[in-house]
């Protein structure tokens, strides 16, 4: 099994400029403060930067190109990212639908904090879920549209919500995460975007890689 992954989400059965503490004031009532959201789409919208620049421009030879036979390509990092995106707003999805968790701030509290550190951070390993692992089949113009398409759906869910995100929560099936409300469910994405992103460029710093 492939093992350059993440510590993903997983319902299924999950910089410089981006890395920065989230360090969020609690809104009484559960609903994101301006700094929550504003850092919500920051993330979103670097995370997809990063991934694009770094991927746009690479040739077929490089798109496939693996350093190990146990290790991903850049083109199977790329679509895993794609894959993760749409079963993580789904998690915040199944969060939403579950009703107000009364005890949501004390559950989630420092699991901001916590996210980053692990994704963000690459800290850590797991293997990835099935339904995520890529099958490497598809091309590069067909990983980024289909990475843009889903892209689009949760920063615009992040620029328009209003609904009360930290009232309601999901567990996730990892012990050291736990419980996670809506908002750190939407956050997960980009965050497991970022870790990515590090993975994709670590691959085309590996010696053998191909020079175009």
């Amino acid at each position: 099994m492939k093992k350059l992954i993440l510590l993903t989400l997983l319902v299924v059965a999950t910089s410089s400029t981006i890395t920065s503490k989230i360090g969020f004031a609690q809104s009484a009532n559960g609903k994101l403060t301006a700094d929550e959201r504003a850092k919500a789409i920051q993330y979103l919208t670097e995370s997809r930067d990063k991934l694009l620049a770094e991927i746009s421009n690479v040739s077929e030879a490089q798109w496939k190109w693996k350093a190990a036979p146990d290790k991903w390509s850049v083109g199977e990092v790329a679509e895993h990212i794609y894959l993760a995106e749409g079963r993580l707003f789904g998690a915040m999805q199944g969060a939403l639908a579950s009703p107000p968790n009364s005890d949501w701030e004390a559950k989630t509290k420092g699991k901001n904090e916590l996210l980053e550190k692990i994704l963000a951070g690459r800290q850590g390993r797991a293997q990835a879920p099935e339904a995520i692992v890529p099958s490497g089949k598809l091309s590069r113009d067909e990983v980024i549209a289909k990475f843009k398409e889903a892209r689009a759906k949760t920063l615009n869910f992040a620029e328009t919500t209003q609904l009360a995100l930290k009232e309601h929560t999901l567990d996730h099936p990892m012990p050291v995460f736990g419980t996670l409300n809506a908002y750190q469910w939407l956050i997960y994405a980009p965050l497991h975007n970022i870790r990515h992103n590090l993975q994709i460029a670590e691959v085309k710093a590996s010696p053998g890689y191909p020079a175009k």
